[in-house]
């Protein structure tokens, strides 16, 4: 190995040449262990359901003979899951930022935490398009529009590649988590090319190292052995040059196929393919070539890594450290979105607090002095500190009087928020409610069974067989621990918890001067109660600091910055159907936002919607044609700080087209841009055309040639800029 890292760095032979060589030291039996875990089965699963997942790297096809160290896997993506590592904003926090270069900041920090502590690749960039609001690991991705991902995704594969590999998931398809073992997505050629690839297909673009396959099935053939999808999208149309690794443990059914249609690593143990793959061999269902074209690829990316980052070896004080925390205080902190604000007294908004006129505040909610940073399944960080929005306010204001109520007595509720001045309800969701579903998932899917190996008559075996090989579980299962996988699933309302609206209804009306913050990773219906209270915050999970960033945000020490990635819809009837124990589903282009223009409804809170503390305006817009590419236009615009306090303005692109077949509006790109008082500052911003453009035989056309280009605050904006173009000159 250090032969071919150091004749690839020196210039004697590229990384084709230097594979080739490396595979032709190898035995067959050493060939084939490059493409699964190093882990027996039994052994790894009793490991992860005791000890919990991923506590040191998974190690997969590790050859000390040659000195190779093999896939060193850690997950992710609110941070490094391994050791006591930075809990980061959930990612669809960070995609509320809307903020790429903050998002590249995150990955950077993620993967130092991530080499530190013996990785080389992070598996936590997931930019699946969550179709509804109820999926179960909604907080794992960026927002609804594939330009949001794709950029977000990019942003933080850029980050964490200055350091080891990293992983784009899950591939393709996968918005759905109780059902995610056994569903059958049936979706157009168009559509799947026009709204669930973009973003893949950029992050791929850019040089990701390595992408996951998904659990579920696309048109018939399950996505970890999809020739349309791993050979003929991904390697042949895309140009992909690393490899495939299995979303872990169910990810394939068969192992001859899954080889030969190129999904290249079984994930984490030596499972399907220690029992099967040599008999494959020998029976001709998978050939020589098969395993070196898969084997090759891995070592390829391994011999890459070295070569690009084998120099850096960051030491262990990285992790958690002062930087990092600060890093994560800041990504809370404008995350944050304020959808309402609105006067209490003297003709004065709620927020920002004038402290002193303030002398006491009440914290109120089940979730005041939580430490919930999200789901306990596989992206779960375990932080050594996490701040709770209780702690935060608390310690940020010394010299007021903060009291904790999070009971649900609606009686000691009352009486804490009449005795102050300022109340703050934390409310919303846990790992209970919406997270990952993975021992339920397997046992209500009996095709699935033949996929762990037999019993070898260890006490491990007998362990896991006794905890995990159970019937099919009752709905109430939902929530519970689910044996060290985590615990949620799919979502089973859309608002908050009969309690929590209790608490926000006693809470007002023993004091008008009521904030709520909700907690939560997608979107959640708020109608039922929003206009009882005059303001409202969208505080996520906000990562190990979210306490101090509520604080700093309340008090004006910074100025809400977040944007929503998402719609908010008025009602659940203006969504898609959504069934979390589906077998099949369709997939279409209407969804979120677009799905609300087609109804021709108002959304609660629309894509990209946000308050600040100040005000902007915007003048001289202009589109032209970009030198990049055909399908990119460069936007210039001018933005203007017009109110009393510094502040982020998001500026959005939208491309609004006439055509009754297509989303009238679609997101074309965006850019935060931060202005002092008064200042004002040109922007120039490239963005995508792609989105009006329709998948046709391979080949892609305009929907409509002249359409409008629309820059402000959010979809539909009504102060936006607007100047229509022809795009057939251009």
């Amino acid at each position: 190995m250090a032969y071919a890292v150091s004749a690839v760095k020196g210039g004697t032979i590229d990384l084709d040449q230097a594979t080739a060589y490396l595979l032709s030291e190898l035995s067959l039996e050493e060939r084939l262990w490059l493409l699964d875990g190093d882990e027996e089965f039994w052994i790894g699963m009793h490991a992860m359901m005791t000890e919990g997942f991923c506590h040191s790297p998974c190690v997969m096809g590790q050859l000390e003979r040659i000195d190779y160290p093999g896939v060193r896997f850690c997950d992710g993506p609110r941070g490094c899951i391994l050791g006591k590592s930075t809990a980061f904003p959930a990612a669809m926090a960070r995609g509320a930022t809307w903020d790429v270069d903050l998002e590249e900041r995150v990955g950077r920090a993620i993967g130092l935490e991530s080499k530190a502590q013996g990785a080389n690749m992070f598996g936590g960039v997931c930019v699946n398009v969550p179709r509804h609001p109820a999926w179960g690991r909604i907080q794992e991705t960026y927002g609804e529009d594939p330009i949001l991902l794709g950029q977000m995704g990019a942003a933080i594969v850029r980050g964490v590649q200055e350091n080891l590999m990293a992983c784009v998931k899950h591939y393709a398809l996968n918005s759905m988590e109780n059902s995610r073992f056994k569903v059958d997505v049936e979706v157009a050629e168009d559509v799947l090319h026009e709204v669930y690839l973009p973003q893949f297909r950029l992050i791929v673009e850019q040089g990701v190292s390595v992408v996951m396959s998904a659990y579920n099935s696309v048109r018939g053939e399950w996505a970890g052995h999809s020739k349309e999808l791993l050979t003929d999208i991904l390697r042949e149309q895309w140009g992909f040059k690393g490899f495939v690794c299995e979303d872990f443990i169910f990810g394939f059914r068969d192992v001859a196929s899954s080889l030969r249609n190129g999904l290249d690593l079984e994930a984490p143990f030596r499972q399907q393919r220690a029992q099967h793959l040599e008999s494959a061999l020998i029976d001709g269902t998978v050939t020589e070539k098969d395993i070196d074209r898969s084997g090759g690829r891995i070592l390829r990316s391994l011999v890459e890594n070295e070569v690009k980052r084998g120099h850096s070896q960051p030491g262990l004080d990285i992790v958690f450290s002062e930087a990092h925390r600060a890093l994560a205080r800041e990504a809370a902190t404008k995350s944050m979105v304020l959808l309402k604000n609105e006067n209490v007294s003297g003709g004065l908004p709620s927020l920002p607090l004038e402290i002193s006129t303030v002398s006491k505040i009440a914290v109120v909610g089940w979730l005041a002095d939580s430490t919930n940073t999200g789901d306990k399944g596989s992206s779960a960080v375990r932080c050594p500190r996490v701040i709770s929005s209780y702690q935060g306010i608390k310690d940020t204001l010394p010299d007021v009087e903060v009291i904790l109520e999070d009971s649900s007595d609606l009686e000691k509720v009352s009486k804490a928020a009449a005795s102050a001045d300022v109340v703050v309800v934390v409310v919303g969701y846990d790992f209970r409610d919406e997270g990952e579903y993975t021992a339920p998932g397997f046992n209500g899917t009996p095709g699935l069974k033949h996929v762990i190996p037999p019993d070898d008559g260890s006490e491990e075996a007998n362990a896991v067989i006794t905890r995990l090989v159970k019937p099919k579980p009752k709905k109430s299962d939902q929530g519970k621990d689910n044996y060290g996988f985590g615990a949620g699933g799919d979502r089973r309302q859309l608002g908050l918890r009969p309690g929590d609206v209790d608490v926000i209804r006693a809470t007002a009306q023993a004091n008008r001067n009521t904030i709520v913050s909700i907690v939560a990773g997608g979107a959640v219906i708020i109608d039922e109660w929003k206009d009882l209270v005059p303001t409202i915050i969208y505080g996520w999970y906000a990562g190990c600091e979210g306490g101090f960033a509520l604080a700093d945000l309340l008090l004006g020490k910074a100025n809400f910055a977040g944007r929503l990635p998402f719609s908010i819809p008025t009602s659940e009837r203006h969504l898609p159907k959504f069934d979390n124990d589906a077998e099949c589903v369709i997939y279409d282009r209407w969804y979120g936002q677009k799905l609300l223009d087609r109804l021709k409804v108002k959304a609660a809170y629309p894509l990209g919607f946000g308050l600040s503390y100040t005000t902007f305006s915007l003048d001289g817009l202009e589109v032209s044609k970009s030198d990049v590419g055909n399908d990119r236009l460069m936007v210039h615009v001018t933005v203007l700080n017009t109110g009393p306090r510094a502040g982020r303005y998001v500026a959005q692109v939208y491309g609004v087209v006439k055509n009754s077949q297509w989303p009238i509006r679609s997101l074309l790109g965006f850019t935060a841009v931060d202005l002092e008082v008064a200042q004002s500052r040109d922007v120039d911003l490239g963005v995508s055309t792609q989105p009006l453009r329709r998948w046709s035989n391979g080949s892609w056309e305009l929907v409509d040639t002249s359409p409008k280009i629309e820059i402000g605050s959010f979809s539909g904006d009504p102060d936006s800029l607007v100047v229509e173009i022809n795009l057939e000159s251009r």
